[in-house]
C-alpha cells in the first residue's frame, strides 16, 4: 500500500471520529433529557394522585379502626398509619419511603417497609410493593402475548386488504375490523368464555398457572384472553394499516417505484410499509403502555389476579394506599413504553437518527 493511500484512510478515519462521538452525546442528551422528563412526570402525577389521596372523604383510619371506635382509638390508629401529619408531610414521607423505606408505628407492633415503598395495606397486612409485584407477572403474561398476537394479527389483516383490495379479503377484513372496534370487551370475553369453554370446552376459561410451575398450563390458561384482547385491538391496527398504506400508495416515490419495474409486492412491503410502521408503533406504544397498567375488564371477567382486579378490589374496599401504588406503577409502565418507542423511530425513520 502506497504512503497516499494510508495517509487517506487515516484521514477518514479521524475523520470520521467527531461525528461518531457527536452521534454519541446526541443519543446520550436524547436519553437523558427523557428520563428527567419521565421523572417530572412521574413527580407531577405523584402528587396529584396523593393530593386526591387526602382530599377523599374517606378516612382509612376509621376503616381500620375497627369496632367499637372509640376516639382515643381513631387517634391511634392515625398515628400508627402516619395520618397524623399534614398534607405535605405525609406526601414527603411517601417520597422518602419509595427511596429508603419507612416505619409505621412503634414497639412490638412496628411494621417496616422496606424501600421501594409504595405504602402498606392495613386491611391485607402486606406492603403495596409486595401486592403489586405479586399482581404484575400475571399481568404482563396477558399484556405481552395479547399485544404480539395483535400487532402481527392487524398489520398482516391490514396489508392482505391492501393487496387484495376490493376483493372477498377486503371485505372481511372490513368486516372484522367494524366487529372489533364496535364490541364491548367484557362481551366478547363472555361470548368466548360460553363458546370455547362451557359449550366447547377447548380452553379454561379462568385462573392463572406461573410460568415457573408449568410453562404449557401457563399459556393454556392465557389462550382465551390473548385471543380476545388481541382480536379487540387488531381490528384498529387492520384499518389503520389499511387507510395509511392505501394514502402511501398514492405518493410520488411509489409510482417512482413502479416505473422502475419493482414489483407491486416489494413495493407494498418494502417501500410503504416501512412509513406506516411508524404511526403504527406510536398507537402500539400507547396501547402496550395502558395494559400493562393492567387489563381491569379483561382481568375480571377471566378471574385473573393481576393489576387491574387489584386495583378494582382496592377501589370497592377503599383501600387507598394500593390505588396511589397501581396508579403510580401504572403511569410508570406508560412513561417506559412510550420511552421505548421513541428510540424505535431512529430504527424506522433514518431522519429521526440524524
Amino acid at each position: 500500500m502506497s504512503p497516499v493511500s494510508v495517509r487517506t484512510e487515516s484521514n477518514s478515519d479521524a475523520a470520521a471520529q467527531p461525528i461518531v462521538a457527536s452521534h454519541a452525546m446526541h443519543w446520550v442528551r436524547f436519553i437523558s433529557g427523557r428520563i428527567a422528563g419521565m421523572a417530572l412526570v412521574l413527580l407531577i402525577v405523584s402528587a396529584l394522585t396523593f393530593a386526591v389521596f387526602v382530599l377523599l372523604p374517606a378516612d382509612p383510619a376509621r376503616l381500620a379502626c375497627g369496632r367499637p371506635c372509640t376516639p382515643q382509638n381513631l387517634e391511634a390508629a392515625r398515628g400508627f398509619m402516619g395520618l397524623g401529619q399534614s398534607a405535605p408531610m405525609q406526601y414527603l414521607e411517601f417520597l422518602r419511603g419509595i427511596f429508603f423505606g419507612r416505619t409505621y408505628g412503634a414497639g412490638p407492633a412496628q411494621i417496616n417497609c422496606a424501600a421501594p415503598c409504595l405504602g402498606y395495606s392495613f386491611r391485607l397486612n402486606e406492603s403495596v410493593t409486595s401486592l403489586i409485584a405479586g399482581s404484575l407477572p400475571v399481568t404482563f403474561s396477558i399484556a405481552i402475548g395479547a399485544a404480539v398476537m395483535w400487532l402481527i394479527g392487524g398489520v398482516t389483516a391490514g396489508v392482505a386488504a391492501v393487496i387484495r383490495r376490493g376483493s372477498a379479503v377486503d371485505r372481511l377484513v372490513i368486516l372484522g375490523a367494524v366487529t372489533g372496534v364496535s364490541a364491548p370487551s367484557y362481551l366478547v370475553g363472555l361470548l368466548g368464555i360460553l363458546l370455547f369453554g362451557f359449550k366447547l370446552n377447548i380452553v379454561p376459561v379462568s385462573g392463572y398457572v406461573p410460568f415457573t410451575q408449568s410453562p404449557v398450563d401457563w399459556a393454556w390458561h392465557l389462550v382465551l384472553p390473548w385471543t380476545v384482547l388481541a382480536f379487540l385491538s387488531a381490528a384498529v391496527y387492520a384499518r389503520l394499516t389499511r387507510a395509511l398504506m392505501l394514502d402511501g400508495l398514492g405518493t410520488d416515490y411509489v409510482r417512482t417505484a413502479r416505473a422502475k419495474g419493482i414489483s407491486e409486492g416489494r413495493v407494498i412491503t418494502r417501500h410503504v410499509l416501512r412509513n406506516v410502521m411508524i404511526p403504527v408503533v406510536t398507537l402500539f406504544g400507547l396501547d402496550l403502555g395502558s395494559l400493562l397498567g393492567g387489563a381491569v375488564i379483561t382481568e375480571k371477567v377471566f378471574s385473573m389476579p393481576g393489576l387491574g382486579a387489584l386495583l378494582l378490589d382496592a377501589v370497592g374496599n377503599v383501600d387507598l394506599p394500593i390505588v396511589v401504588g397501581v396508579t403510580l406503577v401504572a403511569a410508570t409502565l406508560i412513561l417506559v413504553a412510550n420511552f421505548v418507542v421513541d428510540l424505535c423511530y431512529g430504527v424506522l425513520d433514518p431522519r429521526v437518527r440524524e
